[in-house]
């Protein structure tokens, strides 16, 4: 079974769905429903997230959930309907963390198709340096580039985000970054 194939019954009707390249000139296996041909489409989940900065200093979050566990990350999670990624970065970012921040530019896009993610990162102003972390966070801290626990990072797609940060940082400006994580 391939990462697409997920869904077992048709959203309309409930009928157990069916494997198959569709009769509509569609090249790729869809979920595809024999009771009332409903095409099924499974696409990639978004997740949205910040670097919160402070002088010198990024905010990240010792997560209180699964997956990693007491490791820590960016503060982040998955979009909801309804919002834009800049809406969903900073709700993320509020859940999570508790911070007051003033949104800026995209800052990086990270495709993980092993996952069937793409992760979106946007710079955001920390307006104070205190936190009321959600209850998915174990705590909500400030570090310069030198204490981040490297080997403590939840996720790849963070740990990449922080270093291309720091980069930006150091060259004196911020791009935008997109990186395919294999």
């Amino acid at each position: 079974m391939t990462l697409q194939s997920q869904i077992k019954y048709c959203r309309n009707c409930g009928t157990a769905v069916a494997y198959r390249v569709p009769d509509d000139g569609d090249v790729r296996e869809r979920a595809v429903c024999p009771a009332c041909n409903t095409i099924h489409y499974e696409n990639p989940l978004n997740v949205v997230g910040t670097v919160p900065f402070l002088d010198d200093k990024v905010l990240l979050c010792k997560r209180n959930i699964e997956p990693r566990w007491g490791k820590w990350t960016l503060p982040a999670g998955f979009m909801e309907l309804g919002e834009t990624t800049a809406q969903g970065a900073a709700r993320e970012t509020d859940e999570e963390a508790g911070a007051q921040i003033e949104m800026q530019s995209l800052f990086t896009v990270l495709s993980v198709p092993r996952v069937g993610q793409v992760h979106m990162f946007y710079l955001a102003r920390l307006l104070s340096d205190k936190f009321a972390p959600g209850h998915e966070t174990i705590e909500a801290r400030l570090f310069t580039e030198a204490e981040i626990p490297w080997d403590e990072i939840a996720f790849r797609t963070v740990k990449e985000t922080l270093e291309q940060y720091f980069a930006d940082r150091r060259a004196g400006s911020f791009g935008v970054h997109n990186i395919d994580i294999a």
